[in-house]
């Protein structure tokens, strides 16, 4: 089992900053990479940005150059994913869930963390 806690979340101006962060812990070993998605109220769970095992990222084109993902596993027993977003906009407005996907095994979620940008 992995667990997911997502941090960060909140209101923020547009063109303003936040900084997302999601400690995952337990079996973490089996962790292969790392996701950000985002849910908007009426729309499809999107992803927004994903960072591999090895450190490769990837980003939905709506965010690339405003968002960062990055990563931070020094500790034995948490691993914590982040997601810098800069510029933000009113239309970056949704639920942040973080993702887990691991080897052998059912991919984690956490429980969402809610991002406003206002106009």
């Amino acid at each position: 089992q992995v667990q997911l806690v997502e941090s960060g979340g909140g209101l923020v101006q547009a063109g303003g900053s936040l900084r997302l962060s999601c400690a995952a812990s337990g079996s973490i070993f089996s962790i292969n990479g790392m996701a950000w998605y985002r849910q908007a109220p009426g729309r499809q769970r999107e992803l927004v940005a994903i960072i591999t095992k090895s450190g490769i990222t990837n980003y939905a084109d709506s965010v690339r150059g405003r968002f960062t993902i990055s990563r931070d596993n020094a500790k034995n027993t948490v691993y914590t994913v982040y997601l810098q977003m800069n510029s933000l906009k009113p239309e970056d407005t949704a639920v942040y869930y973080c993702k887990a996907m691991r080897s052998l095994a059912t991919d984690s979620w956490g429980q969402g963390t809610q991002v406003t940008v206002s106009s």
